[in-house]
């Protein structure tokens, strides 16, 4: 009986090995280095990651001249306007003076 029983357990044992040899490494391939995403307002608006350079021709105008897409990630920001104060790199900040006056265009 105990033979029997041993026997069971090795083919239990047996049959929960590995049965398929495991796929060969394929090389390494050589890839370009991903560009570091932005941490940083100063980060982002180097990187131009909102787009920025495509609304710069209108700083020095006045905001109420200007116009966006109505379904773009940008906020107006004026003196004393609260803002929070998250960090997305594909948020265009366009700030302006107390006259209203784009003074400048920056990601955060």
């Amino acid at each position: 009986m105990r033979t029997m029983m041993a026997l069971c357990a090795a083919l239990a044992l047996v049959a929960c090995g590995q049965t398929t040899t495991p796929p060969a490494e394929t090389p390494a391939t050589t890839e370009a280095p991903a560009a570091t995403a932005a941490t940083t307002p100063a980060e982002a608006t180097a990187q131009d990651a909102c787009g920025a350079a495509q609304y710069a021709a209108l700083v020095g105008t006045n905001i109420a001249a200007a116009s966006f897409p109505a379904d773009s990630n940008i906020r107006i920001i004026q003196p004393n306007t609260p803002v929070t104060q998250d960090f997305r790199a594909d948020r265009l900040n366009v700030l302006t003076d107390a006259s209203g006056v784009i003074t400048s265009l920056e990601c955060y």
